[in-house]
């Protein structure tokens, strides 16, 4: 099978998640890296680009100039990754849609919902696969949860409570360090600080395994470190359009946790729990039974959470793979088989439209609002 080209902007060398899509998107042989504008200094993006083995005329300065350098070209790449800051993520996903080119975008996918809203409709106007990397819905083992809820394993899902909390941004003599400010400043951010960074990917989880999308919401919004403009701690009281009640924490000043992303589905007829740091194991409890440990790799488990397993029981895959997962959900799309479980525009809408919302609602005192983007009412 030949290998899909791909490219990459932003994720140069030093970045955060720059490595974990390269290891991703080449741990499955689907996709070669073909050509790249890693960095905000032209010079330094080209090299580091050779030196990943990206040919000298596909190692381009910004992307435009990739843009307009593959437009033309019979061999141009299949997919382009877009992992630069989130003020540029419209302007350069918009911009490679309507050129033809499928587009994985890291979250958030914009900065305001209307500029969602536009993505969704440029995606169906070309017909383009405009993909949004909510990583954590890839592990084997959250497919699993989704599958035994969509099979009713346990009963019809009344309440689901959420929660991505860390304290690596807890010590207020930090509050000046350059990577850690950025994302309390409305001008770098946008209008939510970590509700806007983690709580949306516990918000899209929680829809995702539930397989029901959230309706409306109520916010409580905290800025514990007073120098901080937006919020480093957040409550978010959702209903989903089922019925399902949502409750949700977010937090970067909780020291002592250190990634802290889990989630528990509660339903008629049994629970489950999963959490990012055991993230090879699913906790199941039927209603007047036994806790089990549902473990990934062992026989019996649903399709999606078999066929994104790579190693054998009791061997950790890590986050590095949950990334594969969505390049290998990728590869089967642009090759013509769509996967139920790809993160798309329409979840990146759908999160932004609940970031603006959660803080109407905290502004106006916690008062619930519509949360859904007006595209989808």
């Amino acid at each position: 099978m030949q290998k899909l080209k791909w490219g990459m902007i932003g994720g140069g060398e030093g970045s955060q998640i720059g490595p974990a899509h390269r290891l991703g998107a080449l741990a499955d042989g689907h996709f070669e890296l073909a050509a790249g504008a890693l960095d905000h200094r032209p010079d330094a993006g080209r090299e580091y680009a050779e030196r990943l083995g990206v040919a000298p005329d596909r190692a381009y300065g910004d992307w435009t100039e990739m843009l307009e350098g593959e437009k033309g070209r019979s061999d141009r790449i299949d997919l382009v990754t877009i992992a630069t800051p989130n003020s540029t993520h419209f302007e350069i996903t918009k911009a490679f849609l309507e050129a033809g080119f499928n587009v994985l975008c890291e979250k958030p996918m914009t900065m305001t919902v209307e500029e969602g809203e536009e993505i969704v409709r440029v995606a169906e106007k070309t017909g383009k696969i405009c993909a949004v990397n909510y990583c954590y819905s890839a592990y084997p083992m959250v497919r699993q949860a989704r599958a035994m809820v969509q099979n009713g394993e346990i009963g019809k899902v009344r309440l689901v409570v959420t929660a991505f909390s860390h304290g690596h941004h807890g010590d207020a003599t930090d509050a000046d360090n350059p990577r850690v400010r950025w994302r309390y400043n409305p001008e770098m951010a946008g209008v939510s600080g970590q509700f806007a960074d983690c709580g949306i990917h516990a918000l899209h989880m929680a829809s995702f395994i539930c397989n029901d999308e959230v309706a409306t919401l109520s916010a409580d919004f905290a800025s514990t470190i007073p120098s901080r403009e937006l919020e480093d701690d957040a409550m978010v009281n959702f209903r989903m359009q089922g019925g399902t009640v949502g409750r949700l924490w977010t937090s970067s000043v909780a020291i002592g946790r250190q990634h802290g992303f889990d989630i528990q589905v509660f339903g008629e007829t049994g629970g489950l729990r999963w959490a990012s740091e055991q993230p090879n194991q699913l906790i199941y409890t039927p209603v007047g039974g036994r806790t089990q440990i549902i473990e990934k790799g062992e026989g019996g488990l649903h399709d999606d959470a078999q066929r994104l397993s790579r190693v054998s029981i009791a061997h950790p895959e890590g986050f590095p793979l949950a990334v594969a997962n969505i390049y290998c959900d990728l590869a089967d799309a642009i090759r013509g088989e769509i996967r139920d479980g790809l993160p798309n525009a329409a979840d990146g809408v759908r999160s932004m439209s609940a970031v603006h919302t959660a803080v109407a609602s905290a502004k106006d005192g916690g008062a619930w609002k519509d949360a859904r983007p007006s595209i989808f009412k």
